[in-house]
């Protein structure tokens, strides 16, 4: 297959997820706009920080108008997973695959489009994550748009009734995982008990929504990779 074909059939794996990122970059465009940011800051956002849960976390940031290093720690430990998933990527890539390739394509490296390509077999074409990308990260942009259309068009409830389906994409992400493994249950659970400990505890409430992710992430998600490590079993080649 050469670059062209390569191209071609990342633009056809990426459509269905350009799709699935409108429905839920439009719940952002809403959110967006109702925290101050206009539509071209909106849709900005969405082209240069291809990350939703970043995203959406850093919009509780800019309205409590917190400082730029909790920000930057905030992103940093919600992004964190992209770091292992570029470092996987790259060794699907061919050696001599120029440093330029591997820079573009951590840009558009998120869960969807990393998924599609560690899947595919032998070496990874760069120009296949190029042709996903390249209608993956335009549909989340207009999926913003038109969420931060709405949010200037819209009446309030209309607008309230649309920003469940932010809600409704979490529980879609944690449900099944945790029907399949009681320990992701009770870990959903905890971390659902030490957000709420967070938000009525006198002292505790006072800390600000950034670094309230971040102590709680790096809490449960730490404890949990201490008391559950995943098992890798190592298969014994019979020579």
């Amino acid at each position: 297959m050469n670059h062209k074909q390569a191209f071609k059939q990342g633009i056809t794996d990426g459509i269905p997820i350009a799709l699935g990122y409108m429905a839920v970059s439009f719940t952002f465009g809403i959110m967006a706009k109702e925290a101050g940011l206009s539509i071209f800051q909106a849709v900005l956002l969405s082209l240069t920080n291809l990350t939703s849960a970043g995203q959406f976390a850093g919009l509780g940031i800019i309205a409590s108008s917190a400082s730029y290093i909790e920000m930057a720690f905030t992103q940093l430990v919600i992004n964190l997973r992209y770091c292992l998933m570029s470092c996987a990527l790259s060794q699907k890539l061919d050696q001599r695959a120029p440093f330029f390739h591997r820079f573009f394509i951590a840009y558009g490296n998120t869960d969807e489009i990393f998924g599609i390509c560690s899947t595919k077999e032998g070496k990874l074409d760069p120009f296949y994550t190029y042709g996903a990308v390249c209608v993956a990260s335009p549909g989340w942009a207009f999926g913003t748009f038109l969420g931060a259309l709405s949010g200037s068009i819209l009446p309030a409830r209309a607008l309230s009734a649309l920003g469940v389906a932010l809600y409704g994409m979490f529980i879609a992400v944690i449900v099944p995982p945790a029907k399949n493994s009681r320990i992701i249950a009770g870990i959903v659970l905890i971390s659902m008990g030490a957000s709420l400990i967070f938000t009525l505890i006198p002292l505790l409430n006072q800390i600000s929504s950034g670094f309230r992710i971040i102590i709680l992430t790096i809490l449960i998600a730490g404890a949990a990779a201490a008391l559950f490590p995943i098992k890798v079993e190592e298969e014994s080649e019979n020579v």
